[in-house]
């Protein structure tokens, strides 16, 4: 995964990843249109496909929204690395196929670097900067469940086998 840095601070919470006034729908396009809205007013008209959030502690926490990461990965982003996640926004997400890093030095990385992860190794580079970080790589499974766009997906590919 390659792609642009937008930078996100500490706790930033479902309600402002996707605000409650737009779960009146699950169409992944709305929701998208709306992402970060409250926080980045940009956001959903300058995101690309294959960027990436960067942020600090705690994120995606508040309600358990599902609304939360698909908004997220409807708008293009390829995964989000933070400090540290909310417990139910983390699993929400691998369940869509969106994947997450945990990395202790995301106050390195700056607002529109421009970073490479490789999800087998755990390396994250920043090619603005020539800096290396590293994290977790995802374990085979988790792998393949993003690479399948999450649980439907791999539930899907079950049943083929069966």
């Amino acid at each position: 995964m390659k792609g642009r840095v937008w930078k996100f601070k500490d706790n930033v919470d479902t309600d402002v990843i996707i605000p409650a006034r737009y779960l009146n729908t699950s169409n992944e396009r709305e929701l998208a249109k709306h992402c970060m809205e409250d926080i980045n007013q940009n956001f959903a008209k300058e995101v690309k496909k294959g960027d990436i959030i960067v942020a600090g502690e705690n994120f995606g926490c508040g309600s358990s929204r599902e609304h939360a990461p698909i908004s997220i990965k409807a708008s293009g982003i390829a995964c989000v690395i933070a400090k540290s996640f909310a417990r139910i926004f983390y699993r929400n997400s691998f369940n869509i196929g969106l994947p997450l890093f945990e990395c202790k030095e995301t106050d390195r990385i700056r607002e529109k670097d421009i970073i490479e992860v490789d999800t087998n190794t755990g390396e994250i580079k920043d090619i603005s900067t020539g800096e290396t970080f590293h994290t977790l790589p995802l374990p085979p499974f988790m792998q393949e469940l993003v690479r399948l766009g999450g649980l439907e997906g791999y539930a899907k590919k079950l049943l083929k086998e069966i």
